[in-house]
């Protein structure tokens, strides 16, 4: 990679940065097992594999290293997800940090307005279409707030 490209590469990982841990802040506020931090490392790491299968190795298959992150983001949100007393909780956590990494995949891949709009779509899923929902996430938020 030139230089160039690893300043570019940055400044990627910089805007991943900032918009997972806009869709972070969000769990961490609901006090969720994966927070502020973990969706922000989730969205970098999805970015900076991206930029690399792209620009480190352009002979490889790229499809390969974006099925693995997939794949092994997946298995990050398996371990958030609880179940106590019969019920299961934390689904919409793991998925967020699921989707998160969508987003830093897209950064990753240049797609800038996509992953703003990616942002934008999950934010309003967590924070608006919540109020409408009956899951657990929503219940034990209610089951929070002081009246």
């Amino acid at each position: 990679m030139s230089l160039e490209q690893e300043v570019l590469a940055i400044v990627q990982l910089v805007l991943a940065a900032v918009f997972s841990g806009l869709i972070g802040m969000d769990r961490e506020r609901r006090d969720k097992s994966a927070g502020f931090r973990t969706h922000m490392l989730a969205g970098i790491g999805a970015c900076l594999f991206t930029i690399l299968s792209l620009q480190a190795f352009p002979e490889a298959d790229t499809s390969r290293v974006a099925a693995s992150v997939v794949s092994g983001i997946g298995f990050l949100g398996a371990g958030v997800i609880v179940k106590r007393g019969g019920t299961t909780h934390d689904l919409t956590t793991a998925a967020s940090v699921w989707s998160t990494a969508a987003v830093g995949m897209a950064v990753g891949a240049g797609a800038y307005v996509l992953a703003a709009g990616g942002t934008v779509v999950i934010w309003v899923v967590l924070e608006i279409v919540r109020r409408f929902s009956k899951d657990d996430d929503a219940k034990s938020n209610e089951a929070h707030t002081v009246k």
